[in-house]
Parts: C-alpha cells; structure tokens; sequence
C-alpha cells in the first residue's frame, strides 16, 4: 500500500482539521476499489482512536445503506449496474417513493445489491404502472451526489414484466378425504406445504399443477391456500418441463392472429432473389435438430492475389420475409424473444409452419435464405464479404458426428459422395480460418456440458457428454465469422442494430481472481488492456493438473455475462471488437432485427427494418431479449435439475463421487461426477467444529483441525434427500477435508506443485519449517 501513502489527492485536502467528510470517504473508496481497508483509510485521513471507531461506525452504515460494498476486510463502491437493468420494486421511501434492487444480483459474491429510487413522471405510459413486490424493466442512471437511504441509482420504468405473486405453484397431492396438499416447486419453499380444504381443491386430482391463493398463515401447523387454476397434470404428460414453463411464465401457445399468418404463409419464390440452388450447401446440426436454419459451403478461391485463400458461404434462413414488423407473428416472436429448449420439448420462438416447414433448409427443397459470401485469406483472415438474398436447395442434412466420421475415414452411404467435393473443402476452410483464430485468442475455457437423454416415458435414461468434434468447431467458427460480416456491414451503412456485447471483467472480479490465485503460486500478471489471453496463460499452467477444473470454474465466475445492446463495448470472450447474433433468426429475435436491419441497409426488398426504428427502440428491445434469454436458462437448468432428482430419488442412502462447485457461508455445493446434478451440505453438517469462510480461498475451513474443503475438491458424498418437484438434493460428506501437515498454521493454506512456466525465482524459495511436510494436490454464461 505504498503507493497509498504516496497519494497526494484532493480528497485529502478536502477534509478539515477534525473528522473527514462522508464524500470524502467515499472518494477515496472510489480511487481505490477493493484495495483499501478501515487500517489505510485511517492512514490516508490521519485518524487516531476514538477517530478510528467512529471511522468503523461510519463504514458500516455506508455498507447498510449500500454506498460503499465490503468484503472480508477489503471495502469497495457497489458494482455499477448496467443502463438497462431487471429490477424488483422492494419498498416504499419516507417519502413514498419506490424503491427498486436489481433481480439478480448475488448476495454471496458481490455484496449488498445497490438501491434504485424509481422516477415517476407525472404522465404514466401505459404498461409501467407498478407497485411493491412488482418486477420491471428500468432504465438506470447513476447519481453523481450520494442521497438520501443510500441509494446511488435513479431509474425509469420501461416496462412491468411482472405483478406482485399473491399465488404459489406447486404439485396437488390429493388425501383419502377428498382435501389435499400442495408441495411448492420453488426450491426456496422446498419444504414449506400447504394445506387446501376440499371445497378449495376445484376439482385437482393427485400429480395435477396447480397455481394455488394463500389464504391465510397459522401460527402452528400448515398455511391454507385454495386453488386457482389447473395447469396440467405431471403424470400424463410425462414432462416435468412443464413446471418451469409455468413457473416463468413461459408462452406456450401462439395467438390466433399469428397462427393465421402462419398458415397463410407463402413459400418464397426467386422474386427478388439471387438463385443459388445449384450451389451445395449443406446443413450441419445435432442428430434431434428439428429446424435446419444455416447452411455451410467453402471452395478454394480461385484468385491468383489469394493464393491459398477460401471461398465460405453461409446461408441463413429467411425468417424476416414470413415475419414481417408490426406482425402478429413478430408481437409473439419479440414476447418469447428466443426458443426454450427443454430435454422433452421445444418451446419454440415460432410456430412450427414457420420454424420446422418454410424456414427449415431441409435438403433438395428450394428455401429462402440470407447468404453472405466471404473471402478467407491463407492466413486465417476475412478479407472481404458481401450479403445476398437468395433462394438456395440445401444438398445434404448431416449430423456433427456423420460428417466427423467421414472426414476420420469412416464415410457412409450419405457422406461418401460428399467427402471430396464438399467435405474436404469445409474442413481445409477451417483449418485455413482457425490461423485467425488461434492468433486473436478468445478465451478457452474448459467446461464440458452434459445432456440428459430420455427414455420412452420422459423419465432420465442417462446423462452423457457429448464428445466436442472439429465439425462442432467448424460450424462455430463460420457462424462467428458471419456474424461479424453482419456486424461490420451494418455498422458501414450507419444502421442502428442490437449487438451481443461481453464486457471485461470488473476490476474488483479481476482483484478476487488475482488473490485467489496467489494461494495457488499461479502469477496473473497483466500489462496494459486486460485480454482473453491473461486468463488463456492460466488455463495453460493447470492443462492437466488436479487443480484445472477449479481455475477454470473460478475464471468463468470471474467473467461478466453476455447480453444484447444497442450500444456496442465489443466482445471481451471472443476477443472481437464488433459482433452481432445474426445466424439463428428461427429461435432468437436478435438475429430477426439484424436480418431485417441488413435488407433496409443493401435494399434487399420485403421484411426491412422500419426507418421508423431508433437506437432508443432497439436498446429497449435489447434489454427485453436480454431478460427472456436468461429466463430460458434458468428454466431449462432448473428443468434439468428436477429430472434429475426425479432419477435420484430411489437412491437416498446411496454414495457418490462428485467435486464442489460451489462454496458459500451456508454450506458446499456439489456437483455429481456422474450426472452432473446439483446439491447442497449444509455447514451444519460438516462437523462439530466452526468452519471459517475464507472468499479468497473459495474454501470452508475447520477453526480447530485446519481443514479445508474447496472449490474443486474431489469428494465423496452420500444422498441424505432428494425433493423431486422441487429439483433439490442435500448431501452428507463422507471425505475429511485437506488437513494442513504438522508445522502448517491452523488455517493456512496448502500450495500445490509447482505449475509449468513458474519463474525460477521462485523454483528457487529457500525451503522453511512450514514446507517441509509433503504438499497436498488439489484439484459456466458466457456465452457467444
């Protein structure tokens, strides 16, 4: 902290003689964000003593009022929050004026969340009436001055997304005497039952969904409620899917205006379009994909000035000549935003006419498309592109797996008269494109995803990691070159556009990440702009090692998430300056803005963007599709961990290996080895000592015994409970924690083998009493 002392600001000569003014404080926070604590505050204002309590006095009533953020002893200003943010109306000022708080925000990580008071115009729109308990769209800004109850943020209301919930969802479980019980499907109420009377039930058999009043709470026994509305049964439908679309209130069925316009629908025609039927392309997809919306082809350039070079064609389906603005079928499209995808079923952005019939590049059928055609240098590098509305006869339909096999030598009666003429170019394309790649160096995070496959009647089969190919790399890599094509020509025309946007992490996020490293000997050293490649040089050094699986899991949580704007500040995960979702307009309504924002840009003909249309209208569209993507993700996670608790549930008693994924001051998370399910030890049963939360370590530690259960740790678990319909598992843990050896400080952290690349300076640190026993080993979005 020597720099510290050095400083000679001007918040210090704001203060006076005796005590610092708050801003004065606060300023000085801000200068230094998580780098300072109660010990250099009181250095850097010269307070002595009695000074020094109320210093401390002060700080916590700043982090009560969410002004300033601690952690452990570091103190900090609260995380910034995005221009357009999700927020919950919590309460009502002095004034009565609402307050809101951001809706997701992780108390564990980041601190108290920051407060927002809601501006009210005297003129409400319609739409933005809200009220206590309401979820809603804000636009926020933050206040230059600190006001009153600490709130730091103003915010307007875009839009209610959501009323206060008086009603409670949850599975009706039917008694002999005709009354029942409900058992709620939040894993927070998990546990909590409601009693419904008989003359409440409206007619619910057992297994039935339900969305159930409150009636009234008792102070002994059960709460009341009485059944609103019947949603479906569990039982015949074999989906468990259907308790996440209920509980986020998902959009199943399309209006009637819509479903008329799909069925009214036309095929598209060579009117106004290039014919490309004779080029063949082929669509490269999952073995179950059900709509085919892009299609890839590459030959060798034939331009003596790019010797070497690749031809690419990518060809996208022309979802915005059968979704026209201010549609029927658009209004639906904008409220789902994206497709939902569940192991069972597919909630789709689309009706199925538009999304699995005319939009699906099904092989020898003549299909609308917008194509981009780009030319690929031999050194990776995409020289030039241009876009065409074409109509194009796809030539083949392969899965990852098929055209893998044949390009390994093991071709079948599909692929084998495909593999010289189109094949081996596809692939020679990447591999030329890859060059590109591996010089810009996105961030390479290791995380493997599971997929749960079912059996005939819904329930889980097994849970497999598919195998990650060259052909998923393939496909990956034109559909990122396309859309930055897209982005590039849009922003060339001065055409407004919704980008996907990952920003860098936060200073503070970098800061824990750095700290925590140090307890691993792993230098995170970084020089001038922070990029991909800093947490690429880590990754490297635990390639193989115990502790791989943790750095990579404690990098992602490091990382901000990606999201939709108008406003562009680049892709930090790619490493890409401009980039834009322009390859999947069947199930993301991004991709629909920008296909239509390119027909007005290069005068293409029907389905353009209105000129109508503002950055203001896109930054609001953005932030709606940005909310209902996460609203997908968190379904379909919660629909995967009900399954598998489903799967589970017969084996209570049972042990299992798994690694903790989680550490928090109320206990271990774990995530099973075999099928990758969640669940939670609560600290309570770790032991009959008090175990330590140390954030930096991302570790529970035993105040007595030293020992240490972290992030990452290999452990063995036994099944104590499984709550299906609430997808919750708690575990017992069998292993003993990573207990220091003797000479160790109680507490102390254990270093790991040396990782590849350390400095021999350091190889060469003078053994000591503390190193002398033998070292313990130790060993997901963004999204594109």
């Amino acid at each position: 902290m020597h720099e510290l002392r050095k400083v000679g600001t001007s918040v210090a000569k704001q203060r006076d003689s005796g005590f610092p003014s708050t801003d004065a404080i606060v300023a000085f926070i801000r200068a230094y964000p998580g780098k300072i604590g109660t010990r250099e505050i009181a250095r850097e204002f010269g307070l002595k003593n009695a000074d020094r309590v109320a210093l401390k006095r002060l700080l916590r009533e700043l982090a009560d009022e969410g002004i300033i953020q601690k952690r452990g002893k570091e103190i900090a200003e609260p995380e910034t929050l995005p221009a357009t943010v999700l927020a919950d109306i919590a309460r009502r000022d002095s004034d009565g004026e609402l307050i809101a708080t951001p809706a997701e925000w992780d108390e564990v990580e980041r601190g108290e969340p920051p407060k927002i008071r809601i501006h009210m115009p005297r003129r409400v729109q319609p739409g933005t009436a809200a009220g206590v308990g309401d979820r809603v769209l804000l636009r926020a800004e933050k206040l230059d001055d600190h006001v009153r109850d600490g709130v730091a943020y103003r915010g307007r209301i875009l839009k209610v997304l959501d009323h206060a919930k008086t009603r409670v969802l949850g599975i009706f479980r039917k008694n002999v005497d005709g009354s029942g019980r409900l058992i709620p499907v939040d894993k927070k109420q998990a546990g909590r039952e409601l009693n419904i009377a008989k003359p409440c039930t409206l007619g619910a058999e057992d297994g039935d969904l339900v969305s159930v009043d409150l009636v009234r709470s008792r102070g002994f026994g059960l709460a009341s409620g009485k059944v609103k509305e019947k949603l479906g049964s569990i039982a015949s439908e074999k989906a468990i899917s259907l308790i996440a679309i209920h509980a986020h209130d998902i959009p199943q069925a399309f209006s009637r205006d819509a479903m008329r316009e799909a069925e009214e629908a036309e095929p598209a025609t060579l009117k106004g379009r290039e014919d490309w039927r004779d080029v063949p392309l082929v669509t490269i997809d999952p073995p179950d994909a059900k709509d085919h919306d892009d299609a890839v082809h590459a030959e060798l350039d034939s331009d003596p000035n790019n010797k070497g070079g690749y031809i690419v064609h990518v060809a996208i389906a022309d979802v915005a000549f059968y979704v026209r603005p201010g549609s029927a079928l658009d209004r639906d499209a904008l409220l789902r935003g994206n497709s939902v995808y569940f192991p069972d079923r597919v909630v789709p952005m689309l009706p199925e006419r538009i999304s699995n019939n005319l939009c699906s590049l099904v092989p020898g059928e003549p299909r609308g498309a917008l194509a981009v055609r780009m030319v690929i240098g031999a050194d990776g590098r995409k020289r030039s592109h241009t876009f065409h509305r074409v109509l194009m006869r796809s030539a083949a339909k392969l899965s990852y797996a098929q055209a893998q096999a044949a390009i390994d030598g093991r071709p079948d009666d599909a692929t084998g008269p495909l593999l010289d003429p189109i094949l081996r170019p596809l692939y020679a394309a990447y591999a030329t494109a890859k060059r590109a790649r591996d010089e810009r160096d996105p961030l390479d995070l290791d995380l493997p995803e599971r997929k749960i496959l079912l059996k005939a009647d819904g329930t889980v089969d097994r849970v497999v990691v598919p195998e990650r190919l060259d052909a998923h790399r393939l496909i990956e890599e034109f559909m990122i070159l396309a859309n930055v094509a897209a982005a590039e020509m849009l922003e060339k025309k001065s055409l407004p556009l919704i980008y996907r946007v990952h920003d860098e992490p936060t200073l503070e996020k970098v800061h824990a990440l750095q700290e925590f490293l140090k307890t691993l000997d792993l230098p995170f050293a970084k020089a001038g702009a922070l990029r991909p490649a800093v947490f690429n040089r880590v990754l490297a050094q635990v390639k193989g090692h115990d502790a791989e699986s943790l750095v990579n899991e404690v990098v992602l949580r490091s990382q901000a998430q990606a999201e939709y704007s108008s406003e562009n500040y680049g892709h930090f995960g790619l490493n890409l300056r401009r980039y834009a979702h322009f390859t999947s307009p069947i199930r993301r309504y991004a991709d629909l803005i920008v296909h239509r924002a390119l027909i007005r840009a290069l005068g293409l003909g029907e389905g353009a963007l209105p000129d109508t249309e503002t950055a203001e209208n896109l930054s609001e569209v953005a932030a709606e599709i940005s909310v209902t993507e996460r609203r997908a993700m968190k379904a379909e996670r919660e629909t995967a961990d009900r399954l598998i608790a489903h799967f589970l549930a017969d084996r209570v008693g049972a042990t299992f290996q798994g690694r903790i994924s989680g550490v928090t001051r109320s206990g271990l998370f774990v995530k099973l080895t075999d099928t990758g399910a969640d669940g939670l030890i609560p600290i309570r049963s770790l032991g009959d000592e008090y175990f330590n939360y140390d954030e930096k370590r991302h570790a529970l530690i035993g105040s007595r015994s030293g020992a240490m259960h972290r992030l990452g740790d290999v452990v063995d678990v036994r099944l104590v409970e499984a709550a299906p319909i609430a997808g919750a598992l708690r575990f017992e843990l069998i292993s003993e924690g990573n207990v220091p050896a003797r000479g160790h400080r109680r507490g102390a952290q254990q270093r790991p083998k040396t990782f590849p690349g350390r400095s021999p300076r350091d190889k060469r640190r003078k053994p000591d009493k503390a190193n002398a026993g033998k070292k313990a080993k130790r060993g997901k979005s963004w999204k594109r």
